[in-house]
């Protein structure tokens, strides 16, 4: 019972505590409800007089935007209108200058219309006098031509003919008056170089030849030489690319082959296998290996020891190479590393004598025949050959062009280019060093003198000085002396232009008149 009066009591608590609660959640309700609408009412009204103050300040910026843009399209118009007014003041002024010029163009027109018609009168009386004058020449031409007994076209032909042969004789004269000024201007500074550098630089005048036979101790070593069955012969010859010629001369044998380098290998190896006289294939291979050794050495020594002694720096070590093998070419008898180094001395001495680029003159010198190194290999000329090598191994435009033109095929772009050709006459000219064979030079006078009588009015002609002059006797009473300078001129073209020859030929021409009376 006690337990359920407290659950009783416990449970009358709860409905009143209940109550209790709901009427002070309703109370705090209707206050909570009561802030909001006073808070909502507050907020309307604040921002309800926010926008009209709002709008009162836009209404003021936009008077003044309005009032600001007036301004500025009043300003604008004004100055619009100004600028109106001075491009209608321009065009007033320009209306006035043109009817001006228009007054002046009436003007000039009345005045042409005047002249043109003064022009008129005056040609067509020119043309009445030139009618006039025609007939006259015409009727003058048919008087002459019944006097002269000569057409017109006959005389015009005579004419010319005359014409022709007087201009021909001014024209004589007048090459021989220029070629006269010239040598007077040039002829003494061309002496002093070429005298200084030929006196500067005197080498020896033997030339050098390429040896192609070989001495014996006795004729028994060339049954050596031959081997078993010629073994050894043709091992040699295998070795060294060379033909071996046995013949019966005494003590002696020959070498045949086009390559000067591989002759001279093979020269010196038969040499070293006759003084150590064991010749068998092995011990050919053993020698003419050994040999091309010391020989490809030799070469680059020679060819930088020429490089060096001219004081040359920056050339390309096979164009060095290549010029060493130069030693072992020659051309007509001479040596043409020897002509080579000639040539870039004269060609250095000239070069400083004339305020050029010394070692410009060399440089092309020294390099100016190396096409002659490898002509048996390749085609074309030396000068062909050796500028593409000079080019290929980074030579410049300049030696490239003096290579190409120092025997006259081309225009030298450089002095240097042509003091190479002069330099290069002069060391093959030189007395005793070059040398040809008897028939070569009976073939070269007798082309020359024939080419001498193949010019109108020659009577006689004789080639001297081994064919590096030829003598001319023309005939007096047909060549005068202008024209002789003329003749020895064209021959010399001539001879440049279809004859081969070491150095330079002289042409001088003799025209001699002869008077002969008798007293009786």
């Amino acid at each position: 019972m006690l337990n359920a009066a407290y659950v009783l009591i416990a449970v009358a608590v709860g409905v009143v505590t209940g109550l209790i609660l709901s009427l002070i959640y309703k109370n705090a309700l209707k206050i909570q409800k009561s802030s909001i609408e006073k808070d909502r009412s507050k907020t309307i009204e604040d921002a309800r007089k926010e926008v009209d103050a709002l709008k009162k300040e836009a209404q003021l910026e936009a008077k003044d935007i309005v009032y600001q843009a007036k301004t500025d399209a009043e300003k604008e118009l004004r100055e619009r209108r100004t600028e109106l007014n001075h491009l209608e003041k321009r065009l007033r002024q320009k209306e006035e200058t043109m009817e001006r010029k228009f007054d002046i163009i009436d003007k000039r027109e009345h005045e042409l219309s005047r002249r043109e018609k003064e022009y008129i009168g005056k040609e067509r009386l020119i043309t009445e006098k030139e009618n006039r004058y025609t007939q006259l020449i015409k009727d003058q031409s048919q008087t002459l031509e019944r006097l002269s007994g000569f057409t017109a076209e006959e005389a015009r032909q005579e004419i010319l003919r005359r014409t022709e042969e007087e201009a021909s004789f001014e024209v004589a004269k007048l090459v021989k008056k220029i070629e006269d000024e010239a040598k007077e201007t040039a002829e003494k500074k061309a002496k002093e170089v070429i005298g200084s550098a030929i006196q500067r630089y005197a080498s020896d005048y033997v030339a050098d030849a390429t040896v192609t036979a070989v001495n014996l101790p006795n004729d028994e070593m060339k049954g050596r030489i031959i081997g078993r069955e010629g073994r050894n012969i043709r091992a040699l010859e295998a070795a060294t690319g060379v033909d071996l010629i046995v013949d019966d001369t005494p003590e002696m044998v020959t070498l045949s082959a086009f390559d000067p380098v591989r002759r001279e290998i093979a020269r010196l190896s038969l040499e070293r296998l006759i003084a150590d006289g064991r010749i068998h294939p092995t011990r050919i291979e053993e020698i003419v290996e050994k040999v091309k050794k010391e020989v490809e050495i030799s070469i680059r020594e020679e060819g930088e020891r020429s490089v060096f002694d001219l004081g040359l720096s920056g050339i390309h070590p096979e164009l060095i190479k290549t010029l060493g093998r130069l030693k072992y070419r020659t051309s007509y008898g001479q040596n043409v590393l020897q002509h080579s180094r000639e040539v870039a001395y004269f060609s250095g001495m000239m070069a400083s004598e004339l305020g050029v680029d010394a070692k410009l003159a060399k440089r092309a010198g020294l390099l100016h025949d190396i096409g002659k190194a490898v002509d048996h290999e390749i085609e074309g000329t030396h000068q062909e050959i050796g500028a593409n090598l000079a080019k290929r191994f980074g030579e410049n435009s300049k030696v490239v062009n003096a290579i190409v033109v120092h025997h006259g095929e081309g225009d030298p772009l450089t002095v240097e280019a042509a003091l190479i050709a002069a330099a290069d006459a002069l060391s093959a000219a030189r007395p005793g060093v070059r040398r040809e064979s008897i028939e070569h030079y009976l073939k070269r006078l007798e082309s020359l003198e024939k080419m001498a009588l193949s010019f109108k009015g020659v009577e006689k002609c004789y080639a001297i000085q081994a064919g590096r002059e030829i003598r001319i006797i023309v005939k007096p009473e047909d060549v005068s002396d202008d024209m002789s300078s003329l003749i020895a001129r064209d021959l010399s073209k001539k001879i440049e232009a279809e004859m081969s020859y070491p150095g330079q030929i002289k042409v001088t021409v003799i025209r001699e008149s002869r008077y002969v009376e008798y007293a009786k």
